[in-house]
């Protein structure tokens, strides 16, 4: 069966097709998570390309679970926290072996595309203080930033991805912005 629009489809359709082997489902859940993964990934690790490798290697351990003879479909809650999670695996793991990168560096290509300098410069430092002061959260609190506010994870799909329970989460969330404020806060004086 040919799927011509993948915006009709739910994840859950999408995914039971998966699961039976339709390659043309998993594109469609690729193409359709595709950026997000890699806009999480690129924030966890800051180089474009261990970011590009990350989420390829995603989607292909992705599809080797949704093997018939690996793992059953259907225990899957949610296709959208799942592949967060292992994604989440893999960057975990990634950070096992290699060196961090400089704060500074991760948002740095956040800047404004309007043609004002004055406030594409203004843009990018505001860019860069968020991006320094999340660096310097600890690493579960940037998690769930990253989770919630970049990928806009709900909180169920953020404890999912992370593997914590959903109150959890919101006491996570709550924390890290109060102590995303305060530095921020101390920055500006």
């Amino acid at each position: 069966m040919r799927i011509d629009e993948p915006l009709q489809f739910s994840d859950d359709d999408l995914l039971s097709r998966a699961g039976k082997g339709d390659k043309n489902a998993f594109g469609m859940l690729y193409e359709r998570y595709l950026t997000p993964i890699y806009r999480y990934c690129f924030f966890r690790v800051s180089n474009p390309l261990e970011a590009e490798d990350l989420t390829e290697l995603t989607f292909l351990k992705a599809w080797e679970s949704l093997s018939p003879t690996r793992r059953n479909h259907r225990e899957i809650r949610s296709f959208r926290a799942w592949i967060y999670r292992i994604a989440h695996n893999l960057v975990v793991d990634h950070h096992r072996t290699h060196k961090p990168v400089d704060p500074i560096e991760r948002l740095g290509v956040a800047a404004d595309t309007k043609p004002n300098p004055e406030i594409t410069l203004q843009n990018l430092e505001t860019g860069n203080s968020l991006a320094n002061a999340i660096t310097n959260l600890e690493q579960t609190y940037q998690q769930v930033i990253v989770c919630r506010f970049v990928n806009q994870l709900s909180h169920a799909e953020t404890a999912q991805a992370l593997g914590l329970n959903e109150n959890n989460i919101r006491i996570l969330q709550f924390r890290a912005l109060k102590k995303l404020a305060a530095m921020l806060r101390k920055e500006k004086s």
